[in-house]
């Protein structure tokens, strides 16, 4: 009798992962992005069966894995950070600097400056929007061409050359462990921290509650300014350890590093799940829409898709995303409204 107690008990466990599987949209972003692998090396074989291809996958995302996971944790209180670009050059220039004013410097010690740059960065951003009450688009459009043209007037007509920069520093971006690169393995390690804490902790868990209702997270009482605040310390802080790694990836850093990323950031994050509107999404799933972003660019021209439709197939899955976004929130919203009339 136990037994047959028990079992059908694991049998709707296993049911429920299953179609909680069949359901997430991480598993369907995982499938596009094997889909796109496939028809790149039906093509070309060499796109992942080579061991510099099978690197350059797993390496060329790393930057843009930081930015998204930070954007997603902002676009989950319903907010949007488009100063991460700007924030990525200013401490990739001031990483070169810090080297070159400062021969000997640790590394450590560079990282961390990288990290405390774009936290204050990040700090600015949220205190504007915390507590002038002012939409996040407009400040951090603003402060986007701000931290940009402070580089502009810092760097000048000057680059950072990788002659100027210690070759321990530059290892890291050639550097392996057991096949994978090193800034990989950074990525993927703040990628697992920011996930527990969004899934396990209680701060986390009160950003999906300002997302999914301000005006309601306040009259519950949760400190909705101090976690907005937080989210874009923690984005500007992620987007100044991409600035680290920026420069010990390509060695070169001129004052336009990093144009135009903050918008794949963004559509990373969308693409893999993060509701626009705020309120849900993982970042699991924005650190698998950045690969597939990149796979994507890798791999339409050796399809030979023009430029033109490459840019088109992003626009058409960013649209998809929040398309796909709306409906699924009508759909929770009536099954709400139905299962209270039933009660």
């Amino acid at each position: 009798m136990t037994q047959l107690l028990v079992a059908p008990s694991r049998m709707s466990t296993t049911q429920r992962v299953v179609t909680g599987l069949l359901h997430s949209r991480e598993v369907a972003i995982v499938l596009v992005l094997l889909a796109v692998a496939a028809v790149a090396t039906a093509k070309t074989s060499s796109f992942l069966f080579s061991a510099n291809s099978w690197r350059d996958l797993l390496l060329t995302p790393s930057i843009l894995i930081l930015l998204a996971v930070g954007q997603a944790v902002v676009i989950i209180t319903r907010n949007v950070d488009l100063s991460v670009g700007s924030v990525l050059a200013l401490t990739a220039y001031l990483t070169g600097r810090l080297f070159i004013d400062n021969p000997g410097i640790p590394i450590v010690v560079v990282f961390v400056a990288g990290l405390a740059a774009g936290a204050v960065l990040g700090l600015v951003n949220g205190v504007i929007i915390g507590y002038g009450r002012v939409p996040a688009l407009v400040i951090t459009l603003g402060t986007l061409y701000i931290y940009r043209g402070v580089v502009l007037s810092w760097a000048g007509s000057d680059r950072i050359n990788a002659s100027d920069l210690p070759s321990g520093f530059l290892s890291l971006g050639t550097k392996s462990v057991a096949s994978v690169p090193v800034l990989t393995i950074i990525a993927v390690a703040v990628l697992v921290v920011v996930a527990y804490y969004l899934h396990s902790n209680r701060g986390g868990r009160e950003l999906y509650a300002i997302g999914s209702d301000p005006d309601a997270a306040v009259l519950y009482g949760l400190a909705v300014r101090r976690r907005v605040i937080g989210a874009f310390v923690l984005s500007g802080a992620l987007a100044g350890l991409a600035g680290v790694l920026y420069t010990a990836r390509y060695g070169t850093v001129s004052s336009g590093a990093g144009t135009g990323i903050e918008l794949q950031a963004v559509a990373a994050a969308v693409i893999g799940g993060v509701a626009i509107f705020g309120g849900s999404g993982t970042v699991w799933g924005a650190a698998i829409g950045a690969v597939l972003l990149v796979t994507i660019n890798r791999a339409l021209p050796i399809a030979g898709i023009p430029d033109f439709w490459q840019r088109a197939v992003v626009g058409a899955l960013i649209i998809g995303a929040i398309v796909l976004d709306r409906i699924l929130a009508a759909r929770r919203a009536r099954k709400l409204i139905e299962a209270r009339d039933d009660v």
